[in-house]
C-alpha cells in the first residue's frame, strides 16, 4: 500500500479523524510533522502503548517527522482517569519517570535523516509560566460547557468524588501542547488513542483561535480490546510493562504467545510490520491450524525483539523449548531460567529429598502415591530426565545453578522447586 491512510485502516489503526480527505491528501502531499503524547504516571510504558509508539514508528516509516512528547507537566497531573481522582507523584519523581519513558521511546524511531525524530517536554513551556498567564492566555480561549462534555469528566461529575479542578484542567495543557509544537515544529497533526479526543480536539479549537489560518488535524486510533471482555495489556500479575525489570523479557514474550485465537489477527495487523501479503499468510495458517499457534509465536518473537532486542528474544525462545524438553536447561543463564521459573507453579524447599515428595510439595501430584504412579507410567521428569525409580532422590549437583529444579509431569505440566531457607 502506498497511501498511509489506507494501510492504516486496513491495519485497524483509524478510528476517526477531523476530516479524512484533508488529511489524506496532506499525508501524501507530506510530509507532515506530527506529535504524539506520553505522560510519565508510572515508571515504564506498558504494552497499551505500543498502539501509539508503533504508529508513530508506522507514520516516521512512510516519511512523517515525529514529535515524541513525553509530559513532564501533563505528568504530575494525568489525564482524569473515569472512576477515580490520580494520586500526584511529586516533581522529582515525574522527571525521572520521563528520563525513563524517552530511553524506552527512542530505540522505536529515528533521529537521522531529513524526517528525523523529536523528543519533546511539555514542562519546557509550561514551567515559566504563571498562573495568571495561563489564565490569560490559554484558559480564556477554552468553554466550561464544551469541557463539561468529555467523557471522562462527564462520567465523573455523575460519581460521588466528582472531579477536581486540576484534573478538569488537564485537557487545556494538552491543547497548549498542540498550540506550542504547531508554533514551534510547525506540528499540524496530532496522533492518539480515541479515548483522547476530546484533548486532541481541544488542541485543534486552541490552534484555530489564536493561528486562524492554520490547517492542523487530529488522529485517533481504536482502544485495544480483548474477545474475552478483560482488559488489553493485563495479566493476573497486572500490566505488562515493556521495562525488563517490571515485566521479564521471558514474561513479556509469553503474553503474546498465549494471546487468544480470536484476537490475534486484529493484533498482528495493528502491531506487527510484516507486509500484507506475510500477514494474510499467517492469517490463513491460523484458520486452518489454530492449535499450532503460529501467528502467536510470530507476533511474540517480532515484538520481543522490537522491545528487547534480538538477543533477549533469542534467549527467552530458548528457554521455552527447554522448559519442555527440547533443549539444555543447564545451558540458560540464571537471569533468563530465573524469569521463566517465575511464571512457573513453584515451592521452596529447605532440603532435598525423594522425586514424589517434590511432585506433592510443588502440586504436581495430588499425593505422594499419585506421584509414585506418574514416575511408574514414566511421565515424571526432572530437569528434562525421566525419573524410573519410585524411590528416586535428588541430589545437590543436580540443581540448576546450584538453586533450582524444573519438574514435569507429561509433556506439559511443569513446576519450579527452589532449594534454600526464605528469604
Amino acid at each position: 500500500m502506498t497511501d498511509i491512510v489506507d494501510e492504516l485502516k486496513w491495519r485497524g489503526l483509524f478510528a476517526q479523524s477531523t476530516d479524512e480527505d484533508a488529511l489524506r491528501k496532506a499525508l501524501a502531499d507530506g510530509p507532515v510533522t506530527f506529535y504524539c503524547g506520553f505522560d510519565p504516571t508510572a515508571a515504564s510504558l506498558h504494552v497499551g502503548h505500543l498502539v501509539q509508539v508503533l504508529t508513530v514508528r508506522r507514520l516516521q516509516q512512510a516519511g512523517h517527522r515525529p514529535l515524541a512528547l513525553v509530559g513532564g507537566a501533563t505528568g504530575q497531573i494525568g489525564d482524569p482517569r473515569p472512576t477515580a481522582e490520580r494520586t500526584l507523584n511529586d516533581p522529582e519523581t515525574v522527571a525521572n519517570w520521563v528520563n525513563r519513558l524517552r530511553t524506552q521511546i527512542e530505540p522505536f524511531l529515528s533521529f537521522e535523516g531529513e524526517n528525523a525524530a523529536v523528543m519533546v517536554n511539555n514542562l519546557d513551556w509550561t514551567a515559566g509560566m504563571s498562573a495568571i498567564e495561563f489564565l490569560r492566555d490559554i484558559g480564556k480561549h477554552f468553554r466550561v460547557n464544551k469541557m463539561l462534555t468529555k467523557d471522562s469528566v462527564a462520567r465523573r461529575l455523575e460519581s460521588e468524588q466528582g472531579i477536581s479542578y486540576t484534573e478538569f484542567s488537564y485537557q487545556l495543557l494538552q491543547g497548549m501542547d498542540f498550540l506550542e509544537l504547531y508554533r514551534r515544529y510547525g506540528c499540524v497533526l496530532q496522533q492518539g488513542g480515541s479515548d483522547q479526543w476530546g484533548n486532541l480536539t481541544a488542541g485543534l479549537d486552541l490552534i484555530h483561535r489564536l493561528e486562524p489560518d492554520a490547517v492542523v488535524h487530529a488522529l485517533a486510533t481504536p482502544l485495544m480490546t480483548k474477545a474475552d471482555g478483560t482488559k488489553f495489556g493485563k495479566t493476573e500479575g497486572g500490566a505488562v510493562w515493556l521495562d525488563p525489570e517490571m515485566t521479564t523479557p521471558y514474561a513479556f514474550y509469553q503474553f503474546w504467545l498465549n494471546v487468544d485465537d480470536r484476537d490475534i489477527t486484529k493484533y498482528m495487523r495493528i502491531l506487527s510490520f510484516k507486509s500484507v501479503a506475510e500477514l494474510e499468510e499467517l492469517e490463513k495458517v491460523t484458520a486452518e491450524r489454530p492449535q499450532a499457534r503460529t501467528a502467536q509465536r510470530a507476533l511474540a518473537e517480532e515484538l520481543t525483539t522490537l522491545v528487547h532486542g534480538a538477543e533477549q528474544c533469542a534467549a527467552v525462545i530458548n528457554a521455552s523449548k527447554a522448559l519442555f524438553g527440547q533443549g539444555d536447561l543447564a545451558e540458560l543463564d540464571a537471569p533468563t531460567l530465573a524469569a521463566a521459573l517465575s511464571e512457573l507453579p513453584h515451592a521452596r524447599v529447605a532440603e532435598l529429598g525423594q522425586v514424589v515428595d517434590l511432585f506433592t510439595e510443588v502440586g504436581l501430584a495430588p499425593s505422594r502415591s499419585a506421584a509414585r504412579r506418574t514416575v511408574k507410567e514414566g511421565g515424571a521428569y526432572v530437569n528434562n530426565v525421566k525419573v524410573t525409580a519410585e524411590d528416586a532422590e535428588v541430589s545437590a549437583d543436580e540443581l540448576l545453578h546450584g538453586r533450582w529444579l524444573v519438574l514435569r509431569r507429561g509433556k506439559k505440566n511443569l513446576a519450579a522447586i527452589e532449594v534454600g531457607a526464605e528469604g
